[in-house]
């Protein structure tokens, strides 16, 4: 008889585990030579050789399942304990998977040409109106950089504006007070990585909040930078944003430039750098449209509504 401790890593044991233990009771009824015992991510396993080498391969298999697909079903087990092949590729238009096992990918042509604008530029705008996706899409492919170590960590970063009404004094640090004005982002992380791995990640800097006025003086390398509401940025800001920019890196740059929240007389940095920055090697530009909403479908017809209003106005 031997004795095992086996690290699960980069995954949620409570995913692994199954509700109420379930996944773990069922490898313990597989594997009648084996005690095994779990705390926390550590599996601690005692018994017969052989059965502790097939377990092994057996629990890695499952892991790997779980990072790739975040999700892991019994059936999943029980072919993987009996050695048939799962379908381990990712198909090529799934960008990751939420945490409920449902394929996040390009919804409309203008989202796949911001998959794609991403592939083939280090640094990309992404302009549209609410609720076309841009910062969801910009959030997952940021979650599968890190999951595929491409890059090693994830930098987000909002203007502080609030949109119309001042909320006066904000309590806490300084995440406290920047967390309101970043919560379209932690929406979107929550629902691609399981709550204790997202919690494990942010303690760890893997993914960090990064206020737009503290990034001065930064070199932001190995990593995937999100800039989200920039039409909220000024000139002096954006400018000193995207110079932040070092090796390894990504920079995804979204906003909608109907919806500027800065003093009237004030320009906006995302209108004059799409002016400046347009056309240059290595920057890619995505126009997203009211055709690419995929909220509720009275957002497209409201979005709509304003933009004729807008018109009548300037006429």
């Amino acid at each position: 008889m031997i004795e095992k401790h086996i690290v699960i890593e980069d995954i949620d044991p409570v995913m692994f585990y199954g509700v109420g233990n379930a996944h773990l009771q069922m490898l313990k009824a597989l594997y009648p030579k084996l005690r095994i015992v779990a705390r926390d991510n550590v599996l601690r396993v005692l018994g017969d050789e052989q059965q502790m080498a097939a377990f092994e391969e057996a629990v890695e298999r499952m892991r790997q399942h779980l990072l790739k697909f975040n999700a892991l079903k019994e059936e999943d087990i029980l072919d993987i304990t009996r050695g048939r092949r799962l379908s381990d590729d990712v198909p090529d238009d799934v960008v990751c998977y939420s945490i409920s096992g449902r394929p996040i990918k390009a919804r409309t042509a203008n989202q796949q040409h911001l998959i794609d604008a991403y592939n083939d530029n280090d640094m990309i705008f992404a302009v549209g109106p609410a609720g076309t996706g841009k910062t969801y899409l910009s959030i997952a492919l940021a979650v599968r950089a890190l999951k595929d170590k491409t890059a090693k960590k994830i930098i987000l970063s909002r203007p502080a504006v609030e949109a119309g009404e001042k909320l006066g004094f904000l309590p806490g640090d300084m995440k406290d007070k920047i967390d309101p004005y970043l919560q379209p982002l932690y929406d979107a992380l929550e629902d691609m990585l399981p709550a204790v791995k997202l919690q494990d990640m942010m303690e760890k800097h893997q993914i960090q909040i990064a206020p737009l006025a503290f990034m001065r003086g930064r070199t932001l390398s190995d990593a995937v930078v999100i800039l989200d509401e920039a039409q909220n940025t000024t000139p002096a800001q954006l400018r000193m944003f995207l110079t932040r920019m070092g090796w390894n890196t990504k920079m995804i740059i979204t906003g909608d430039t109907s919806q500027i929240d800065l003093p009237p007389r004030a320009k906006s940095g995302l209108i004059e750098a799409l002016h400046i920055l347009t056309g240059i090697e290595g920057i890619g530009v995505v126009n997203l449209t009211q055709k690419d909403i995929v909220r509720h479908r009275l957002v497209t017809r409201i979005v709509n509504a304003y933009e004729d209003y807008d018109k009548e106005r300037e006429g």
